[in-house]
């Protein structure tokens, strides 16, 4: 996979393979390691829940990576939920590299973010010189990457949609299927570029949201507005909600199914292109029957 470095240069994963029999198994193992850097806005237990479990999983060796850093986007002491992420971070003695963009905007007197957004992303990428990462994941990131972000590192998103799906927030997302009358939800993993939640998608899940379990929750929304059901359900309508949950269920372990196909070569990313292990183009890999698997092995099935 090609991306750029923290210098802008080139890096390539997985690397090349070198045979040379005065390589010794550590020199393989550490040349082979997958380098990952960690965006995330560290909210919630959702965010802190992704790093958990990739740290658990290298931890294991289940997992043939390392995290190089963590960046988030608020100060220590901004907000408690944040303030627990990078102690989780530095628990597992991960650099955390932490810059407001609530401050940064304000300093500059900007409106949003967005007025300053390419400047508060070369601040981030000058605090993140010496990290060569391979791969950067968006974990609970609550920004939007700008154009010179996106060409700096190879970046990963965990979106809560199918691919060519409805773009937005999973609130958005939700509200979307809803009123599309979907039949079917997912998750992917996609490549971050500047169209938002539209890059190339690499993994993904999906799950019907019919049948027995959702026929009665659409059945207290048929032939109701969706404005109308915003109003008077909001996030509680059990529908939602129920879609939710099986959503959050499924992310997790697609996002570490993904890391470790990459990481051992089952897929790749040359520019902008996603490829299999024989280089093959690939539109997105369904990683249903892996993920089910995980979530199995979690809850102690043969």
């Amino acid at each position: 996979m090609v991306q750029s470095n923290a210098s802008g240069g080139h890096a390539v994963w997985p690397p090349p393979t070198v045979s040379s029999s005065s390589n010794s198994t550590t020199t393989e193992a550490a040349r082979t390691m997958l380098r990952l850097g960690w965006f995330s806005t560290g909210r919630g237990e959702g965010s802190r829940g992704l790093l958990r479990l990739a740290m658990d999983a290298i931890g294991s060796g289940e997992l043939e990576a390392e995290v190089l850093f963590v960046f988030c986007n608020r100060d220590p002491g901004e907000h408690a939920g944040s303030d627990e992420f990078m102690d989780l971070a530095r628990s597992h003695d991960i650099p955390v590299v932490a810059f407001s963009s609530t401050r940064f905007r304000r300093e500059r007197g900007a409106p949003s973010l967005a007025a300053v957004r390419e400047d508060f992303d070369r601040e981030v990428m000058r605090r993140l010189e010496g990290y060569a990462p391979d791969l950067c994941v968006l974990a609970g990131y609550g920004l939007i990457l700008g154009a010179e972000l996106c060409r700096r590192y190879s970046t990963l998103n965990l979106h809560p949609a199918l691919p060519g799906g409805p773009v937005g927030t999973w609130q958005q997302v939700i509200w979307k299927l809803i009123q599309d009358d979907a039949q079917e939800q997912g998750t992917m993993v996609h490549l971050t570029t500047e169209e938002l939640d539209q890059g190339p998608p690499i993994t993904y899940v999906q799950f019907p949201i019919r049948g027995a379990a959702f026929a009665p929750l659409w059945e207290q929304v048929r032939g109701l507005p969706i404005d109308d059901i915003k109003t008077r359900f909001g996030e509680d309508l059990p529908l939602f909600q129920a879609i939710r949950r099986e959503g959050m269920r499924l992310e997790r372990p697609l996002l570490l199914e993904t890391l470790k196909a990459m990481a051992a070569g089952r897929l790749r990313v040359e520019g902008s292109r996603v490829l299999d292990e024989g280089g093959e183009p690939v539109r997105g890999l369904c990683l249903n029957d892996r993920v089910e698997r995980a979530l199995a092995r979690d809850d102690g099935s043969p």
